[in-house]
């Protein structure tokens, strides 16, 4: 392996970090897990579009290659490397009434952590071996679940037609990753060891072995973020007594794409602001003055539909899983007030 020809318009953080001696000093690294720089950096050789370009195969890539993952934590994070993480997922801190009672703006509430087993790879290097044991071990754990979490679990490769269907409908069935999965290794073996748990009401899913081995959902219609997190932590609680996560005093929780870390959490709402959507300016100061991130409604690298937004939380790493849903409640209040503003200029 030779060091990349990089172009211009590779403008990854990988890119950036990824200097000639620094090459050097990581191209004959491997992890027990067989985790090589090449497959650390290959998805953002090959999406040069690619905003993070780089991908962990299992927890000690990020010791093993500390000296490039570090600085790229460091800058998407703002997250020193001598630091602890912290977490907590107490409803009781969270002060986040519902910021849209009559449900005019905001159209669902969906939060989602990812969570990987402490003692299997990360999904770019795990084999398809492992995959199936993780989801064996996964369904088993689900099928714990009781009352307003209870529901059924569906491996991929055997879902009924009429099921994938309505699962489809219901925008909850994922499909092989993307290109930036698919240059990771994340697409492997498709669809084998795969599958989706949801409860009868389709307010908590999970999803097991897409990017992180279980993404964790709870989701329901309108702006009541309390309500969504509670329940989220009470599924976190019951699966912590089955499966034991990949966590470490740093980084927090582990995952494979380092932006990820800390949280593993994506809090945000489905929110239409027709006002604001003309005028992206405003738009991106209140966000950026909360920490938060605008996408299309069909999430990373989509566009908006009939001005309605996804909004989340940007910061996940040096912050708690209280402090990203207070981040999303209280931006997503500052954004309602000046939508009302500019609806009546």
């Amino acid at each position: 392996m030779k060091y990349p020809d990089f172009t211009d318009k590779h403008e990854s953080l990988m890119a950036k970090h990824l200097t000639p001696d620094l090459f050097t000093q990581l191209q004959d690294v491997v992890t027990k897990n067989g985790f090589t720089l090449h497959d650390v950096i290959n998805s953002g050789l090959i999406n040069p579009d690619s905003g993070i370009g780089v991908y962990a195969g299992d927890t000690e890539s990020y010791q093993s290659f500390a000296p490039l993952f570090n600085p790229i934590i460091s800058q998407y994070h703002g997250f020193d490397e001598n630091t602890l993480h912290t977490t907590n997922l107490n409803p009781a801190d969270i002060d986040a009434n519902d910021p849209d009672p009559t449900n005019k703006y905001i159209v669902s509430t969906r939060i989602r952590v990812g969570r990987n087993l402490a003692d299997m790879p990360l999904g770019p290097a795990i084999t398809k071996s492992q995959r199936n044991e993780v989801e064996t071990r996964a369904a088993a754990a689900l099928a714990n679940m009781s009352g307003e979490l209870l529901g059924n679990y569906y491996t991929l490769s055997d879902i009924p037609e009429t099921v994938k269907t309505q699962l489809v409908n219901d925008h909850f069935l994922f499909k092989a990753g993307d290109r930036f999965f698919e240059a990771a290794g994340l697409n492997r073996d498709w669809p084998a060891g795969r599958g989706i748990y949801h409860n009868d009401d389709k307010t908590f899913l999970v999803w097991v072995n897409e990017e992180d081995q279980l993404r964790i959902i709870s989701m329901q219609a309108g702006g009541n973020i309390q309500q969504v997190f509670v329940r989220l932590t009470t599924a976190l609680a019951e699966l912590e007594q089955h499966l034991d996560f990949a966590f470490t005093e740093h980084l927090g929780y582990i995952s494979s794409c380092p932006t990820n870390l800390g949280t593993a959490m994506r809090a945000s709402v489905h929110i239409k602001l027709p006002c604001l959507g003309n005028n992206m300016a405003k738009f991106k100061a209140i966000t950026e003055a909360h920490h938060l991130q605008i996408r299309g409604i069909h999430g990373e690298h989509s566009e908006s539909e009939g001005h309605v937004y996804d909004i989340s939380n940007r910061r996940r790493l040096g912050v708690t899983e209280v402090e990203c849903v207070q981040d999303l409640y209280q931006g997503v209040v500052a954004l309602i007030a000046k939508e009302q503003l500019l609806e009546h200029a």
